[in-house]
């Protein structure tokens, strides 16, 4: 077990979607000190786009708050920093302010000696600026893929990273076996996932959203999560098209053109909805979908909203994602590499599904909490500091 650790962390914003950096860092919270440091850039901001502009003005705010204790051991900083991650002079710069406010955030807290861990490689321009004594990356996706950021300078940041840390963590088999390359210390960090939340959507208790409530009969196929660049919207488009009885329902945010969906009368976007929420939407699904397109970024993923779909009692149908692919089979879990596979294997799916199958799915998911998860994760950074000389306990 790892207890009475001091971790300093960059990640995404707290605020944002509950993704892994979230259920990894609440839980070792709760036997060690955190400070999360909220997104640092990883893109220089387009001053001419207001959302980019608003987002500045959301982390001056934050940032004049100082630090929020979000839950026990968890503490929240927005840091401000020149928003320039390719510049040479600004990061020069936003190391010493960086140093400067950590440093008296961790001396509030008593936090010396702390961990370092990142979930962005963007942070590579801090590593032995702020004083850790250990380094942790934890890697969640292919950035060099991501189409809004550079993807040659994300990757050598991404190698760099990989290069200097005392341990990485990668969360797709395929992910593992390009950063070992760079160091040895690589390791599978399979996703966890918060199954009683999730499998309240059995529970008698559970009413549906009255928007699912409102929904014509029949089957609702679903998907959560963020509506991006990597989602197959030609896909859905076919399905709606091709089984007008059936509903399909898209929650999260769009931050693509959606617009050739809305002239499916049975297509409903619901944007995002509260986290705590979504076994509401959940209960009303017939399946749930994760309709990648097929490319260098996805085949790198490891869609947490799998776990948490089976959690819900759900059949899946996915894209041919490897670490899906694992999971199938004729119940459960489908793959399809196609249009048309995704629509038999829809078919398959609304057709099979009993209650007693989804009970039995969302059974099989309590073996794979965040709790072991992050259990995992600790014994290799005991492992790890016992490796480097360093004292196990540290407060």
């Amino acid at each position: 077990m790892m207890t009475r650790q001091n971790i300093v962390c960059f990640a995404k914003d707290w605020s944002e979607d509950p993704t892994s950096n979230n259920h990894v860092m609440r839980l070792l919270a709760e036997c060690n000190k955190v400070l999360w440091l909220n997104s640092i850039t990883t893109r220089t901001p387009t001053f001419t786009r207001g959302s980019d502009v608003r987002k500045i003005g959301r982390k001056l705010k934050a940032f004049m708050r100082g630090a929020d204790e979000v839950s026990p051991g968890l503490s929240v900083f927005t840091p401000v920093v020149l928003p320039f991650p390719h510049s040479a002079w600004a990061a020069r710069l936003n190391q010493v302010i960086l140093k400067a406010s950590v440093g008296v955030l961790r001396t509030q807290r008593r936090m010396s000696p702390f961990q370092l861990w990142s979930f962005l490689p963007s942070a590579v321009r801090y590593v032995g600026r702020l004083g850790e004594e250990l380094l942790v990356y934890y890697v969640t996706d292919e950035y060099s893929q991501l189409a809004h950021l550079d993807g040659q300078k994300m990757a050598a940041m991404d190698r760099e990273m990989c290069e200097r840390a005392d341990l990485v963590f990668a969360t797709a088999r395929t992910l593992v076996e390009s950063k070992k390359q760079f160091n040895p210390e690589t390791h599978l960090a399979s996703h966890g996932v918060d199954h009683a939340h999730f499998s309240a959507a059995l529970a008698e208790s559970t009413s549906p959203a009255p928007e699912m409530a409102a929904l014509p009969a029949g089957p609702v196929i679903g998907f959560v999560g963020l509506i991006e660049s990597w989602i197959d919207l030609a896909l859905i488009d076919a399905i709606a098209g091709q089984r007008p009885g059936w509903q399909i329902v898209l929650i999260g945010k769009s931050n693509v053109d959606v617009s050739s969906l809305k002239r499916h009368d049975n297509i409903h976007l619901l944007g995002r909805k509260p986290y705590a929420e979504l076994p509401r939407y959940l209960k009303a699904f017939t399946v749930g979908v994760i309709p990648f397109v097929l490319n260098e970024l996805t085949l790198n993923v490891n869609p947490i909203k799998l776990r948490e779909y089976l959690s819900a009692g759900l059949p899946v149908v996915s894209s041919d994602i490897p670490e899906v692919r694992s999971y199938a089979d004729d119940r459960d879990c489908f793959v399809a590499a196609n249009h048309d596979q995704f629509l038999r294997a829809l078919d398959q799916a609304v057709e099979s599904d009993t209650i007693r199958a989804r009970q039995l799915r969302s059974q099989t998911m309590q073996r794979e909490s965040w709790e072991q998860k992050v259990a995992e994760l600790g014994d290799h950074v005991m492992r790890v500091r016992i490796k480097k000389g360093l004292a196990l306990k540290t407060t």
